[in-house]
């Protein structure tokens, strides 16, 4: 299942919304992390955008200091591609681990049976 690993304190703004970035783990079968990062607009209208894997880590302490290490400059970058190129899920559920699912188009099947 999903964990939610911090919430980043910048916000990232584009020209349709203004996000709060959130950063997500999840343990794969092999012990081994993988984490992305989710951006929630603050217009709840708006909506949720999700990176596909921005890494691959060997333990919770490393994807924990990989998200903790997260400059908003990164941020910004990860945002962009996303603006026409991710399919948009419109959040449903309160649960910040489940709210608002989103992948790039072509990406391989998660292990994610809460998806």
């Amino acid at each position: 299942m999903a964990k939610l690993i911090r919430e980043h304190s910048a916000e990232v703004k584009d020209e349709d919304a203004t996000y709060i970035v959130r950063i997500y783990g999840e343990k794969r079968t092999d012990d081994t992390w993988e984490g992305w990062l989710e951006f929630h607009p603050t217009d709840k209208s708006k909506p949720v955008l999700r990176t596909a894997q921005e890494t691959s880590q060997p333990n919770y302490a490393a994807i924990e200091y990989w998200a903790f290490g997260l400059e908003p400059i990164y941020l910004e970058g990860a945002l962009a591609p996303h603006k026409g190129v991710c399919q948009h899920h419109r959040a449903e559920a309160a649960d910040p681990e489940i709210d608002g699912v989103l992948i790039r188009p072509g990406s391989p099947p998660s292990e994610r049976s809460a998806w």
